[in-house]
C-alpha cells in the first residue's frame, strides 16, 4: 500500500479472532502494529509470526498510535484494557481512534465513547461477524457505531480484515446491530436443528434433502455451512456456545430496557443452557441438534 495509508496501530487481545485480525492489519494493511495480550506468550508468538512488536501493558502498546483496536471477552475485560490502570486511554494521543471489536453491550460502548471524548480521543464500536474462519481469511462483517467523520477515517484501516464495513448510527449502534445478528442466528440454527432432527427420524437422506431445499426459500448460511457436520454430530467448527450465551445475555438485557419482545431468542438461550449442561460449552452454535437427539 502507499505510504500515506500506513498507520501506527495497536491491537489489544489476541484470541481466536484478534490474533488473525491483527495479522491482517500488518500484512494486508501494511501498518506498523504493536500488540498486547493478557498471556504474554501469545503476544510474543504473534510478534514472531508477523514480524511485529509486543508490549507489556495495553497503555504501552497504545502509546503514540493513530489507531488502537481492542478485541476482548466482555464488558469488564473491555473496561479493564481501556479505562483501567494500564488501559489504552492512559496513553492514547489526542485525535487518535479507539476501535472496539469486542461484542459487548451498547451501554459500555456509549460509556467508552464519552470517556474517549473527554481525553480528545475518538471511539468507534465495531463488533464483527464471520467467526474464526472470517477472521483468518480477513473477510469479516464489521458493524460500526460512532461519528461519520471518524468512521471514514478508520474505515480504510478496518478494511484490512473486513469484507463489509458499515456505519449503523451513533455510538452503541454497532453493538445493537450485532445483537440483531445474533437474534437472527439463534432462530435460524434452532430451525435447522429441528429440520435435520425431523428428517433423520423420517428416514430421509439429509444430504439429498438439503441439496434441494437449500436452493429455495429455506436456504441459509447456516444450512450451507453447517448441515453436514450437524448430520455427523460434529460440533467443533465455529463460534462456541459459551460465547453465544454471553451474546444472547447482552441481547436479552437490552430487550428488557427497550421493551422489545424476544420469545424465540429467550427460548433458544435456554436451549443453549441445556447444551452447556451436556458439557458442550465449547461446541459450536449448531450443537442445538444435540439436545434433540439425547
Amino acid at each position: 500500500m502507499e505510504d500515506k495509508y500506513m498507520a501506527k496501530v495497536a491491537f489489544i487481545g489476541l484470541g481466536v479472532m484478534g490474533f488473525p485480525m491483527a495479522g491482517h492489519l500488518k500484512t494486508k494493511g501494511g501498518h506498523d502494529v504493536t500488540v498486547y495480550n493478557r498471556t504474554a506468550e501469545k503476544a510474543a508468538a504473534w510478534a514472531e509470526k508477523f514480524s511485529g512488536t509486543s508490549a507489556p501493558t495495553p497503555a504501552e502498546a497504545a502509546d503514540g498510535c493513530d489507531f488502537v483496536f481492542v478485541c476482548v471477552g466482555n464488558d469488564d475485560d473491555l473496561r479493564s484494557v481501556t479505562s483501567g490502570e494500564n488501559g489504552v486511554l492512559k496513553s492514547m494521543k489526542p485525535g487518535s481512534v479507539l476501535i472496539d471489536n469486542t461484542t459487548a453491550s451498547a451501554e459500555v460502548a456509549r460509556e467508552l465513547y464519552a470517556a474517549a471524548k473527554a481525553k480528545g480521543v475518538d471511539f468507534i464500536d465495531a463488533p464483527v461477524s464471520g467467526g474464526q474462519a472470517g477472521a483468518e481469511n480477513g473477510v469479516l462483517t464489521v458493524m460500526c457505531g460512532g461519528d461519520e467523520a471518524v468512521f471514514e477515517k478508520a474505515r480504510p484501516v478496518i478494511d484490512a480484515y473486513a469484507r463489509m464495513v458499515g456505519l449503523m448510527g451513533p455510538a452503541g449502534s454497532g453493538q445493537l446491530t450485532k445483537m440483531m445478528n445474533q437474534i437472527c442466528i439463534a432462530g435460524i440454527v434452532q430451525g435447522l436443528a429441528e429440520a435435520v432432527h425431523f428428517g433423520k427420524r423420517a428416514g430421509l437422506d439429509i444430504e439429498k434433502v438439503v441439496d434441494v431445499i437449500s436452493k429455495g426459500a429455506a436456504g441459509s448460511w447456516q444450512m450451507e455451512n453447517r448441515h453436514k457436520t450437524m448430520n455427523q454430530g460434529k460440533y467443533d467448527f465455529g463460534f462456541a456456545v459459551d460465547w453465544m450465551r454471553k451474546d444472547l445475555g447482552i441481547v436479552l438485557t437490552e430487550a428488557r430496557q427497550n421493551g422489545a419482545k424476544l420469545p424465540l431468542t429467550a427460548l433458544v438461550d435456554q436451549f443453549y443452557g441445556d447444551i452447556q449442561a451436556l458439557g458442550g460449552n465449547r461446541w459450536d452454535t449448531s450443537s442445538l441438534l444435540a439436545r434433540l437427539e439425547k
